[in-house]
């Protein structure tokens, strides 16, 4: 099967400026993709953004392209991934386009799409894409040409959505919470939310410029949030990224619950209400400790490769409801199409309200095995995982964990990276291992 040129596992995204994320590209893009998912025109498509200052520039562009398409433009302006897939469904739009690099920094950006069902595009669409952004570019008649329109109420569509997804008679009155919005899409619909639920809340990360986006903050830099939870002495801290569909937390001495605690912490509750039909969908990267206190509770766990779109086709393959990574997306079909920073919150935030435990207390039955993770740079074309050496090393670093650990080597979906991650019960040896082997991985780029 054709490799797809342009996109990864998380859509298109890459450095403001250098192909393909230039205005030029999303001019194409815009057009092919509406050739695509719209070809006899005449349909609706929804644009949303985070607040990298890029994104005017892109959401132009993609707004000329479909309208030579033939497609009318929706724009929500700054709003989290998942709210553009749920805008998507209840406009009954043909697609759903979000402007964003989820948790990089303000210099990256890109291009992620829904379709209709609010579900994100499967690879074969995403190939009849770029095929058709092989083809010239052709603007239908002019009275056939798309229009633009803003949806004015975009932010109070999402913040009810996200309400209703927990019990009407469940409220958050008493619980002290501070969110770290990362600076970027979630930065009012989130607190206005928590707040309509009786929460009592403090915000840092919510002062966007468009160019502090994840700077030092957010779902993959907890410590100002822990520092916060610990200053305002309150009962958990709640850390999202850029674009909002991931989540990580942190409860009330400091201490950071990761994506598979909380995947734990949200199936035991809906195990506990009889809610829980099948089993738990992780990932290569889920926690050895997460697997086991599934199994203990004789829920089936099976892990599906990097990325919240083939969590999703698993799920969807098996008939299931719920599954995440650690990294923070949580995907709670019962609830919504898509990995939802704000609305898996909820689900925890309801199961500490329900059973009237803390976040430390609800994360105590899994056992999280000490993990480490580290990266190594490499070049277009490289490929050193196939490299005798590094197979060599996997294997003694395997010996080594004598059957209690894994090792995982493998190319990120959306960086010049190779991911290195061990994990074992002896966090010593792990930090060993994983250090020898970044070098033997380095050695052979």
């Amino acid at each position: 099967m054709k490799e797809r040129k342009y996109f990864g596992t998380d859509g298109i995204r890459g450095r403001v400026g250098v192909a393909p994320i230039t205005p030029e590209f999303a001019l194409r893009l815009g057009w092919a993709a509406g050739r695509v998912l719209a070809p006899q025109g005449g349909a609706r498509v929804v644009i949303g953004k985070d607040t990298r200052i890029s994104g005017y520039m892109f959401e132009s562009a993609l707004e000329a392209g479909l309208a030579a398409a033939g497609l009318d433009v929706l724009l929500t302006g700054p709003m989290p991934t998942p709210a553009v897939a749920h805008l998507t469904r209840t406009f009954h739009a043909s697609a759903g386009i979000v402007i964003s690099a989820s948790h990089n920094p303000f210099d990256d950006n890109g291009f992620k799409f829904f379709g209709p069902d609010g579900l994100k595009l499967p690879d074969e669409v995403e190939r009849k894409i770029e095929a058709e952004l092989a083809r010239p570019l052709q603007t239908v008649a002019a009275e056939r040409l798309g229009k633009a329109t803003r949806i004015t109420d975009a932010a109070g569509r999402y913040i009810e959505f996200c309400k209703s997804t927990i019990s009407h008679d469940l409220t958050l009155h008493g619980l002290h919470i501070v969110v770290d919005c990362a600076h970027g899409a979630t930065y009012q619909v989130t607190p206005s939310v928590l707040r309509e639920l009786g929460a009592r809340v403090e915000l840092i990360g919510a002062e966007p410029d468009g160019l502090n986006i994840n700077l030092d903050c957010g779902s993959t830099h907890v410590e100002p949030l822990r520092a916060a939870v610990r200053e305002h002495g309150a009962d958990l801290g709640i850390a999202l990224d850029g674009d909002g569909d991931r989540l990580i937390m942190v409860d009330a001495t400091g201490a950071v619950v990761d994506g598979d605690q909380l995947l734990y912490i949200v199936a035991c509750d809906r195990l506990g209400q009889g809610a829980l039909p099948g089993g738990v969908v992780g990932t290569v990267m889920s926690n050895l400790g997460l697997e086991e206190a599934l199994t203990a509770l004789d829920v089936p766990f099976e892990r599906a490769k990097v990325g919240d779109r083939y969590v999703l086709e698993r799920l969807h393959e098996r008939g299931w409801r719920l599954g995440g990574e650690s990294s923070g997306h949580l995907i709670c079909l019962d609830r919504t199409t898509t990995g939802d920073g704000t609305v898996s919150a909820l689900q925890v935030l309801a199961a500490a309200v329900r059973q009237q435990k803390s976040l430390h207390d609800l994360a105590t039955g899994m056992t999280v095995y000490p993990q480490r993770m580290r990266n190594v740079r490499i070049e277009p074309g490289q490929r050193p995982l196939d490299h005798p050496s590094v197979a060599a090393a996997v294997a003694a670093a395997e010996r080594s964990l004598a059957g209690h650990g894994r090792v995982l080597l493998r190319p990120s979906g959306t960086e010049p990276v190779v991911r290195v991650m061990v994990e074992g019960r002896d966090p010593g040896l792990v930090t060993q291992l994983v250090d020898s082997l970044v070098e033997t991985v380095a050695a052979a780029v």
